[in-house]
């Protein structure tokens, strides 16, 4: 997918600001930044890879310790975690109740997944700029895509870097 910027009037602002709670379509707040998580643990991390095809040999020797904070937090300062409230992003491998990694100091470019706020009200969707084009696109064809024109505000608030699906 070609790699756009936002005209400079259109540029996407990161907001610095935290509510306490915050609701939209398909975003359940609050934001609990990276300070408010207990302390970091180290995991075992196995050395050997868990086939997904055929079976093969048990490798049951411990390589290291991960601690997920570290492997999937690659700004801390701008990094915060939401849960997912919807299904519009499904096609993406995002699911109702997913928690979503957000860096806000991650560049929002064309095709990323953004959390985004359209007019004052939260949403999770992809970005997808194409010539003076900007589209907010749903992942699931019971949504209607939202293009952002003149008059509208849009601020991105963050870049989904991961997300954690529970089943």
């Amino acid at each position: 997918m070609k790699s756009a910027s936002l005209p400079l009037r259109q540029q996407p602002s990161v907001t610095q600001h935290h509510s306490e709670w915050l609701s939209s379509d398909n975003l359940q707040l609050p934001i609990l930044e990276l300070s408010q998580l207990p302390m970091l643990v180290d995991l075992p991390l196995f050395g050997s890879k868990i086939p997904a095809g055929f079976p093969s040999p048990a490798d049951d020797h411990l390589e290291a310790t991960i601690d997920l904070n570290r492997q999937y937090v690659r700004h801390p300062a701008a990094t915060f975690f939401v849960r997912v409230q919807g299904h519009s992003m499904i096609g993406a491998g995002i699911h109702n109740g997913d928690m979503l990694v957000v860096d806000r100091s991650l560049d929002a470019q064309s095709g990323a997944i953004v959390i985004a706020v359209v007019n004052g009200e939260l949403t999770l969707k992809r970005l997808i700029m194409t010539g003076d084009e900007v589209w907010l696109m749903p992942e699931n064809t019971e949504f209607q895509p939202l293009q952002i024109t003149d008059g509208m505000e849009l601020q991105v608030w963050g870049v989904v870097a991961h997300v954690i699906h529970s089943f």
